[in-house]
């Protein structure tokens, strides 16, 4: 019983680490416009600029884009409020493999084909929308990082699955399972 406790609180930590991470990826596209401003001003007060010249200038010209959108055409920002609410939505389908890891390993197998889907959409989109490579590499690295905890989280949730054993699976089936594994004599005996 040890083992089984052991893991699922390592699968828990892994998966509260993968939310906490989506939530504030999530939270930080509501105040874009502001944020640009901060990193400017931060990055020129650490004089960024004379060190890291072409990421100076793309902050810049991403910050000029955003302060025309809010100030011309506000309702574009509007797409980054549904982006942010996206991975909030998303985060909190991660609490049925919180809460039960073996039946809803779909949701973490889900996450992991979501986090390699963003690989092609960055290397298609990014060169179409004009987003340097370098930028393009950072926005992949999103993908990766939060396959991580995904994998740890699938590896571990086999390796609880193969600890409780057919019993546990067949009780977590449901009725109609355990006649299935009963044979079919035990489908048309009388009950009793």
């Amino acid at each position: 019983m040890n083992d089984r406790a052991a893991l699922l609180r390592g699968i828990r930590v892994w998966l509260v680490l993968f939310v906490v991470c989506l939530v504030l990826s999530g939270a930080t596209a509501f105040p874009l416009v502001h944020e640009l401003r901060w990193t400017e001003s931060g990055l020129r007060a650490l004089s960024v600029p004379e060190l890291l010249p072409g990421l100076m200038d793309w902050i810049t010209r991403v910050r000029e884009g955003l302060d025309a959108a809010d100030a011309d055409h506000p309702f574009l920002l509007y797409g980054t409020d549904w982006l942010a609410f996206a991975h909030l939505v998303i985060a909190v389908a991660f609490y049925g493999p919180y809460r039960d890891p073996v039946r809803n390993i779909w949701v973490v197998e889900f996450g992991m084909i979501a986090c390699a889907g963003i690989v092609p959409l960055a290397l298609v989109c990014g060169p179409l929308r004009g987003i340097p490579f370098w930028w393009t590499l950072i926005d992949m690295s999103f993908g990766v990082f939060g396959a991580v905890p995904l994998y740890v989280v699938r590896r571990r949730t086999k390796r609880l699955e193969a600890l409780a054993g057919p019993a546990a699976a067949t009780a977590l089936a449901g009725p109609a399972a355990a006649t299935a594994l009963a044979g079919p004599a035990a489908a048309t005996a009388p009950a009793g």
